[in-house]
Parts: C-alpha cells; sequence; structure tokens
C-alpha cells in the first residue's frame, strides 16, 4: 500500500471530541477516523494556509465540478452544477430543510436504528418524529406495509433516509430506493437522502443513489453528500445539498441562507476539491484498509467472543453488534464496559430500536482494533463470571 494507516495519529491535545476521555480510555464510539488526511489533501490546504489571508470565501466553479466529476466516475450518476448548493455540513441541511419544509407538529419519518442526529434534527426544528423500524430479524428489510401507512399519513410531509444506512451498514438497492420513491412520491412527502457514507462501501461494492433511480426519486429529493465521513474532513465544515427540482431547489437555497450555513470559511473550498479530485487512490487503500478490519473483528468475535453477533454490513467503518446474550439493555453494557475497560462503544439505545446493541467505530491502526476487541473480550468474561456466580 502507498499510504501508511498503521501509524496512530496523536489526538490528544487537539480538542478531538472523540478524545476526550480520561486516561487509559480507548474511544472507539464517535465517527470520525483516527487516520491522518491524504498527503494530497494536506498540501492544498497547507497552500492555503501559507496565502495567510482568510477573509471571506465565494465558491467556485471548480467546487462543483469537483463533486460533478466524482459522482460521475465513482457512482454513476450526472449532476448539473447548478443542482449542488454549498452548505457547511449534512445536519446543518437537514436541520434547515425541516424547518423550511414542514410546519409544526407535522412527522418526519426515519427507519430505525438510524444516526440519533436525525431526532435533533427534526425535534429541534419543531416536527414530530415518526419511526419506521426496520426489521433486525429480516437483516434490517424495510417493512413497507409500516412504511406506506407512515408516508400516507396525512401529518406525513418529510422522510429522512439514511443511503448508506448507518449504523447497520446497509446499502438499499434499487429496487427499495424505487419503491420508497414512488410511495413518497404517491403521498406527497419529499425525501431527504443523507449518503455522506456512500464513498465508505468495501471493495468492489457500490451504493445506489437515490436520485438516480427513478424521475420521480430525482424530482422529489434532496441529496447530502460531502467529503467529510470519507476523508476525515468533518472539522472542514463542507458538504453539498443537490436538489434537482428547480422549485425544491429554490427553498432549500432561500433556508439554507437564511439559518447562514452557506457560506464556507477559508478550507472548505479547497479541502473538498482535493479530496474529490485528488484523493481517490488514498480512498481506495482506506476501503481496503477497513475492510481487513472488519474481517478481524469477524473473526475474532466468532473465536473469543461468540455471544456477541456481528451484523453484516457493506458500508461505513461503523459495525453494529448485537449483543443480546449478555442480558443487559445496551445503557447498562456500554456503560459497564466503558468502567471496567475502558473501551468507549456507543450505547445503541441512541438510533432508536436497538434494545441491546452497540456500535463500534473501527477506523483507526490494526493495532488499535486488536486492543479494542481485547477490551472487550475481558468485559464478556467478566460478565460470564458474574453469570456464573449468580447462577
Amino acid at each position: 500500500m502507498r499510504y501508511d494507516f498503521d501509524t496512530p495519529a496523536d489526538r490528544r491535545g487537539t480538542y478531538s471530541l472523540k478524545w476526550d476521555i480520561k486516561e487509559n480510555e480507548l474511544p472507539m464510539w464517535v465517527a470520525d477516523m483516527d487516520f491522518r488526511a491524504a498527503p494530497e489533501i494536506l498540501s492544498a490546504l497547507q497552500k492555503r494556509l501559507d496565502n495567510g489571508v482568510f477573509g471571506y470565501t465565494v465558491v467556485p466553479d471548480e467546487w462543483a465540478e469537483a463533486y460533478i466529476r466524482h459522482w460521475q466516475t465513482r457512482h454513476g450518476i450526472t449532476y448539473e452544477p447548478e443542482e449542488l448548493i454549498f452548505a457547511t455540513g449534512v445536519v446543518p441541511i437537514i436541520s434547515s430543510c425541516v424547518r423550511k419544509l414542514t410546519t409544526p407538529n407535522e412527522n418526519a419519518v426515519i427507519m430505525t436504528p438510524v444516526y440519533n442526529v436525525f431526532f435533533n434534527c427534526i425535534r429541534n426544528n419543531g416536527a414530530r418524529v415518526l419511526e419506521c423500524p426496520l426489521d433486525a430479524e429480516r437483516d434490517y428489510a424495510i417493512d413497507f406495509d409500516r412504511l406506506e401507512a407512515a408516508l400516507a399519513d396525512p401529518q406525513t410531509t418529510l422522510m429522512i433516509l439514511c443511503n448508506p444506512q448507518n449504523p447497520v451498514g446497509r446499502i438499499w438497492d434499487r429496487d427499495t430506493l424505487a419503491r420508497i420513491g414512488e410511495l413518497a412520491w404517491d403521498n406527497g412527502v419529499t425525501v431527504i437522502s443523507d449518503e455522506i457514507h456512500c464513498d465508505l462501501t468495501d471493495p468492489g461494492v457500490s451504493y445506489v443513489p437515490f436520485a438516480s433511480v427513478s424521475e420521480k426519486c430525482r424530482d422529489n429529493c434532496i441529496v447530502c453528500i460531502a467529503p467529510t465521513k470519507a476523508f476525515n474532513l468533518a472539522g472542514l465544515q463542507t458538504a453539498a445539498a443537490v436538489v434537482p427540482n428547480a422549485r425544491l431547489r429554490h427553498k432549500v437555497w432561500r433556508a439554507l441562507n437564511t439559518d447562514e450555513v452557506a457560506e464556507p470559511n477559508a478550507f472548505a473550498v479547497q479541502g473538498a476539491i482535493a479530496a474529490f479530485e485528488q484523493g481517490g487512490e488514498w480512498l481506495d487503500e482506506l476501503r481496503e484498509y477497513i475492510f481487513k478490519n472488519k474481517e478481524l473483528v469477524q473473526g475474532y468475535l466468532a473465536e473469543n467472543i461468540p455471544e456477541i453477533k456481528l451484523i453484516p454490513s457493506d458500508a461505513t467503518y461503523l459495525l453494529w453488534l448485537d449483543c443480546g446474550a449478555f442480558g443487559l439493555s445496551s445503557r447498562e453494557l456500554a456503560a459497564f464496559i466503558r468502567s471496567r475497560t475502558g473501551l468507549f462503544l456507543s450505547d445503541g439505545r441512541i438510533y432508536g430500536n436497538a434494545p441491546h446493541h452497540l456500535r463500534m467505530n473501527i477506523a483507526c491502526p490494526r493495532e488499535t482494533v486488536r486492543e479494542g476487541l481485547e477490551r472487550l473480550a475481558e468485559a464478556a468474561e467478566l460478565l460470564r463470571q458474574h453469570r456464573t456466580t449468580r447462577g
């Protein structure tokens, strides 16, 4: 491999959310990576830094062109330059759109378990969360009877789709997306498709852009895309809303500008362009590395912690762990593991429809993954001993 993913980046002292921890704790929770950004991106940002002037920034044509080429070559969809709107992040896009496209107490549908911040985006902006639980017994397939009822509810005006799904890591196929799009169209429900994880698929696996599925999907969606998840650039606050429908696009443009989240900082444009134009080889090596980490976890759990079921996934660096065999709630289990071993995993309950699940972030050097697994095995043994003693 050309790039080094085995050397850990020192993130202490960088005011990192993920590393805001106690001594001897190991954070494998929040969804950013422990890898330095691609050298090509660092070089572009260094050039911008060396300029030394950090005034107001415009969004040049090259910004949209970089997005368009990336999605054409990697994901087989062509967007038009006028369809892209700069935003400071996917979450600001979703929050602004909830406020603009719903009235107080209208429903926004989400399929749970799902990215926990969706709940905040909906509730904080005056709408109601309408959960449509995925079927864990069928590999988190969609219960379309339930989804159809949710979308047909007269109070429902919006659906937030996670594509690929976080935390499950599932890629929705074309037929599934087409069915979602048809139901949304028939019921006058606008779809926000959060596709921030789309570049983090397993090697040889592709995701399906929602807007590529049908004319109804394309004409009734707001697509959220960004380089931040795949290239570890969340702190640059750079993203795009893609809205093919002109009338809907005007509403989104107005919402983002009203909320003042449509202007880039001094590094947001250069970082995005460098990622999409020069970061492809780094990204492909990253995907291979994460896939090997996933294989390591799968083998280790099967051999050492058979109580934990790793849910199969095709995307993201976030693993969904079914820990129901321990008989604890996700909240109790996450707290126990952290207090006894220092391993910090995400409590599954925050994603909804996850009574005894944990989420593990494996976007870190392989030795870190091994250490995390060893700590998890230590916690599992303590739980076994406790169960034996109590029995």
